[in-house]
């Protein structure tokens, strides 16, 4: 019985950080924009290809084949 006089105490400075924790991320908004990386890692950019071509060599203006 003695030990509630411990834990009910510390749940409730457990539940009050944990509350001040989430608080501090809402106002920071670190829930803002939920669907935004969803949708950014899906879209495709287009880049230019690199120097190397689908067969392994180095494209050059001065290539002879």
């Amino acid at each position: 019985m003695d030990i509630l006089y411990l834990l009910i105490p510390l749940s409730l400075v457990f539940v009050a950080a944990i509350a001040g924790v989430f608080l501090w991320a809402v106002r920071s908004g670190q829930f803002e924009d939920m669907e935004g990386p969803a949708h950014r890692i899906l879209m495709d950019d287009d880049l230019e290809p690199g120097p190397r071509d689908t067969g392994g060599r180095i494209k050059s203006d001065n290539n002879v084949d």
